[in-house]
């Protein structure tokens, strides 16, 4: 086999020369021009589509594409030309109505070709790169029919026309419109844009330009803000229903730039209905709306919130400077609350909940109400009145709410420390005097204030409510050690740990007798049992109950403070005393002893003395006596002192030099914690920081910082450098 020759086998082309009729091409295109006359002409019924197929395949087959394919361009162009005059003929409203049918008729036509001339389609068109038959009738439609000098702008001006009596109340044919563009859509983006589109626009911002002046001049803000959102709504209505989906974000933006940002400032500064009226009146939907639209425009949220914040802050500025208002703290407190939460829900419900607006609202807050530098101790004064009495029978849910609101204003204060010094005084009283709604609402606040600033802010309070429960303890010891004097008065005694309560003044008062005796047994049993202790007794913290007989026989028991006690046992002895005497005997201070008998004989019900002459107010001349007509429905009568609810000037400034004093070392710690970890700083850096380190509790000055870091370089701590001397080295 291997030495056998190799064969080669060669396929050879078919020797018979097949012969074309040369008339062939012509006779078979007549054939295809006649059937696309036919289709164009309704009669595509009768025709063989597998015979027609065949031919066009055969033309093709024998290299006759091109004359097909510009037959056919040839025959069609005919066709439209036949059908533009149709269409030009037609008159008013049916020109549409022409157009569009003969649109169908094109497209269904442009099929049935296609499908004769599929093989073309296929195999001649992407070898010579000319159009395809879809393309082709779409491209001879557009220069034929929509770009014909008599149909151009015809049509367009047609549609305009629609488009404004939709916009102006009446019905039109949706579908009509809808085919008439889609098929402008059809026939490429270019046509679309350029033979609607952009008219379209230009048309749109002129009509919304003139609504808008009219309507700015006749429409209050809320009407021409519920007037654009309605045109808007309209807009995107309509895009839905026969425009491009890509013409939305056009249009929309023509109608929100006439008649939103070109309308901005006249809107929100609209006399009687702007922006600050909406505010004032609570108009939620009206904000809402103007939210909504706004924030569709570049710096339109922004103009709002600037309106909003200037609002804000004149309205809290005239709050916290009208001198009627700030007569009662609580009522001050309470309108600061009330306009806090009326801008909540303005930005809760109108405003999407916008953390911007919130912030704005925060700083708006913080910058008015430090203003008045009395601010501190009125939130103060408002806590000790809900504590006191104010939350009595209100659920827990609401007493959380109060508090929470009560923090917020907290956090806004700048001077906390000044907070905790007046709370610190109102938490002794309220916690001394038993009147405290709830302990658990008392540590509830103390735990919210621990969680705000830390443990150090809290840490005395926490105390004084340790040294109430440590009293209790040592009064059951005291009674237990000493069972003679239950048939006696009653004494409760509350030690307090000098550090953890207010500062008192030592005050000498002399007591009852019977009193006396009691306090100096107190005192041996503890001191008794705590060695290294001191005790010093503050009477101007007491309270007392004595039982009181009145003129026939009229039985009472008063409950009064220590004071008070030390007058009216005076009166034992005595059916008349003089001023003098008083003072003399008990020896009060005069400021407090006056007080002390203005509440006793100058207060309508509750006057059990009667002093000589009647006057609102106590002179050194007057003298009192028991007053015997004196009654009441209750046999239990409370009289309180005649004390002024905010402090007085001397006592403000007092109080604002304990609170100087206090901040030295805290502004001298945070000075040395900074230094310690930079060991090198300059002075305006150090101000900084330590500023910032403080600013939980307070506003550090930067004079009083100056002065704490001499006193640090004075005592070793800090020392300037040598060369630069507003550069410091901390030593070690």
């Amino acid at each position: 086999m291997s030495n056998q020759k190799k064969r080669n086998f060669q396929i050879e082309a078919f020797k018979q020369r097949v012969v074309v009729d040369p008339k062939y091409a012509d006779k078979t295109w007549k054939i295809l021009e006649h059937a696309i006359h036919e289709i164009y002409n309704h009669n595509a019924s009768g025709l063989s589509f597998e015979e027609l197929y065949r031919n066009a395949y055969n033309m093709v087959l024998h290299k006759f594409g091109d004359k097909l394919h510009s037959g056919l361009v040839t025959t069609m162009t005919v066709h439209l030309q036949e059908i533009s005059k149709s269409i030009e003929d037609a008159q008013g409203g049916l020109f549409l109505e022409e157009l569009n049918r003969k649109w169908n008729d094109h497209n269904k036509a442009l099929q049935m070709i296609r499908d004769i001339l599929m093989y073309m389609d296929r195999t001649y068109i992407p070898s010579t790169q000319k159009t395809p038959v879809h393309e082709l009738g779409m491209n001879l439609w557009r220069d034929n029919i929509v770009h014909s000098s008599k149909i151009q702008t015809r049509l367009l001006n047609m549609l305009l026309e629609l488009v404004l009596r939709e916009r102006t109340g009446e019905v039109i044919n949706r579908g009509l419109m809808r085919n008439l563009i889609k098929m402008l859509m059809d026939l490429g983006c270019s046509v679309y844009e350029e033979d609607f589109e952009r008219p379209f626009l230009e048309v749109s911002a002129e009509f919304y330009w003139g609504e808008s002046q009219k309507f700015i001049e006749c429409c209050d803000c809320g009407d021409y803000l519920k007037k654009a959102e309605s045109r808007l709504n309209e807009e995107m209505e309509r895009v839905t229903h026969y425009l491009d989906a890509k013409s939305e974000t056009k249009i929309i933006s023509v109608v929100e730039e006439e008649m939103i940002t070109n309308h901005m400032m006249g809107l929100i500064h609209m006399e009687n209905s702007g922006l600050v009226n909406m505010l004032l009146d609570d108009k939620f939907v009206d904000l809402g709306r103007m939210y909504d639209l706004f924030r569709r425009v570049p710096n339109g949220l922004l103009r709002i919130r600037e309106v909003m914040t200037s609002h804000i802050r004149d309205t809290g500025k005239q709050l916290v400077s009208d001198a009627e208002r700030l007569k009662d703290p609580v009522e001050f407190v309470q309108r600061l609350l009330d306009e806090r939460d009326k801008y909540d829900n303005i930005i809760t419900l109108s405003f999407n909940n916008d953390k911007t607006f919130q912030n704005a609202l925060n700083s708006s807050f913080e910058y008015f109400i430090n203003l008045n530098p009395r601010s501190p101790e009125f939130i103060s004064l408002f806590v000790d009145e809900k504590l006191r009495k104010g939350l009595k029978g209100v659920s827990e849910e609401d007493v959380e709410i109060i508090l929470d609101k009560v923090m917020m204003l907290f956090r806004y204060l700048q001077e906390k420390d000044v907070f905790e010094k007046y709370y610190k005084q109102h938490l002794a009283k309220r916690l001394l005097s038993g009147k405290t709604v709830s302990d658990d609402v008392e540590r509830s606040l103390i735990v919210k204030l621990k969680t705000e600033c830390g443990y150090q802010f809290t840490s005395k309070l926490e105390g004084m409510f340790t040294d109430m429960k440590t009293s209790q303890d040592t009064m059951q010891g005291f009674y237990a050690s000493h069972p003679q004097l239950d048939d006696g008065p009653t004494l409760t005694v509350q030690v307090l740990t000098t550090g953890s309560w207010p500062t008192q003044p030592s005050v000498t008062c002399n007591l009852p007798a019977e009193m006396s005796t009691l306090c100096e047994k107190f005192r041996a049993y503890y001191l008794g049992t705590h060695t290294g202790r001191r005790l010093s007794w503050q009477a101007n913290m007491g309270t007392a109950d004595i039982k009181a007989i009145f003129g026939k026989g009229q039985k009472h028991e008063l409950n009064v403070s220590t004071y008070q006690m030390c007058v009216l046992m005076l009166f034992n002895n005595a059916d008349r005393l003089n001023y003098k005497d008083i003072e003399q005997a008990s020896e009060i201070p005069a400021s407090d002893l006056k007080r002390c008998l203005q509440s006793m004989a100058c207060v309508k019900g509750k006057n059990v003395l009667r002093k000589e002459p009647m006057s609102k107010d106590i002179c050194e001349d007057d003298a009192f006596f028991v007053n015997d007509k004196f009654t009441s429905k209750f046999y239990k009568v409370k009289i309180g002192t005649v004390v002024a609810q905010k402090e007085s000037e001397p006592e403000k400034q007092e109080t604002r030099q304990r609170v100087e004093e206090d901040r030295k070392p805290q502004i001298e710690a945070a000075i040395v914690r900074i230094m310690k970890s930079r060991r090198q700083l300059d002075h305006n850096n150090i101000i900084a920081e330590v500023t910032k380190q403080l600013q939980s509790r307070f506003l550090a000055n930067p004079t009083e910082i100056k002065k704490r870091i001499e006193s640090l370089i004075e005592r070793d701590f800090l020392e300037r450098d040598d060369t630069d001397r507003k550069l410091y080295q901390y030593l070690a």
